[in-house]
């Protein structure tokens, strides 16, 4: 059964991928046999799409013959360029109307920084306004990245530690004991992470955070938590990414080097590339090439 878009149109990377174009106007059965999932995508413009296309494959994967109705939500106060602003009224529903409805489940992503403190983020009070929504409104929401470190300072007052240099690559991620939500999980699982900030772990305990999954270079990676109704499960890292997801984010880096937009060439991503791949992007690094700016 394919993913059901609610609305009048399917955003068009997963028409592409699909080769469909099924809404929920078009749809012939029962809706009440499936189940309703919020998309709260907060991503940057580079990644909006992309991440439509990863949650969209993940839900698709996992659904079976069941129906899974979609709908796409995101926070006003996110920067936005005026492409994907269009891209968002074409595709997305207004956050007003997630706040007064019923979901099964929900997901919200994360979006870049761009304060130390994220309660000083213009996207503050709209994004704790969606967490009290999921904790009453929703069975189960995931969050990812940025909405897993917003979540425990809102709930638990758990800061963020800066890193000495991003968390970039793929990680071999342990079970640190196995509670009943996580009963098909394996021993361990390899998952793509990318964190300037890490959630410390001893204040998690506290918090009476349920931390079944962590890496030894990573830290904690996944940790879930009853909040009234809804069980959160949040991930440090991004389940969703695709295969050349951290080649892009990697290339970007490169790329901002280059143009004078950051002061360090990044460091590689660990645990994703083969040898060759390594020794030819270490060549490339050595000596730094810039691009002058323009003036």
């Amino acid at each position: 059964m394919p993913l059901v878009m609610t609305g009048d149109r399917v955003p068009p990377r997963w028409a592409e991928k699909k080769g469909a174009s099924l809404c929920g106007g078009s749809f012939g059965g029962d809706a009440t046999e499936g189940l309703r999932i919020a998309l709260i995508n907060n991503m940057p413009d580079p990644a909006l799409e992309d991440t439509e296309v990863q949650f969209f494959d993940l839900l698709d994967a996992a659904a079976g013959d069941l129906p899974i109705f979609v709908t796409m939500f995101s926070l006003n106060e996110v920067m936005r360029s005026e492409r994907a602003r269009a891209h968002i009224a074409g595709h997305y529903s207004p956050i007003a109307k997630l706040l007064g409805a019923q979901f099964d489940g929900a997901i919200i992503t994360g979006t870049e920084p761009r304060h130390r403190n994220m309660r000083d983020e213009p996207y503050w009070r709209s994004l704790t306004q969606v967490f009290d929504w999921a904790e009453t409104s929703t069975t189960s929401t995931i969050l990812s990245c940025l909405a897993a470190h917003a979540s425990v300072l809102h709930s638990d007052n758990i800061e963020r530690n800066p890193l000495g240099d991003k968390q970039f690559g793929v990680f071999r991620i342990q079970k640190e004991r196995r509670p009943s939500t996580h009963r098909r999980c394996s021993e361990s699982v390899a998952l793509p992470a990318f964190a300037l900030e890490r959630s410390p772990r001893l204040r998690a305990r506290r918090a009476r955070l349920r931390n079944p999954r962590q890496s030894p270079d990573a830290g904690v990676n996944l940790f879930v938590k009853r909040k009234q109704r809804s069980l959160f499960v949040h991930f440090q890292g991004h389940p969703e990414y695709f295969m050349r997801t951290l080649l892009k984010e990697y290339r970007r880096d490169i790329r901002r080097y280059l143009t004078r937009e950051r002061e360090t060439y990044p460091t590689e991503p660990r645990g994703y590339f083969d040898a060759e791949a390594t020794r030819i992007l270490n060549e490339f690094a050595r000596p730094p090439k810039r691009i002058a700016r323009k003036t």
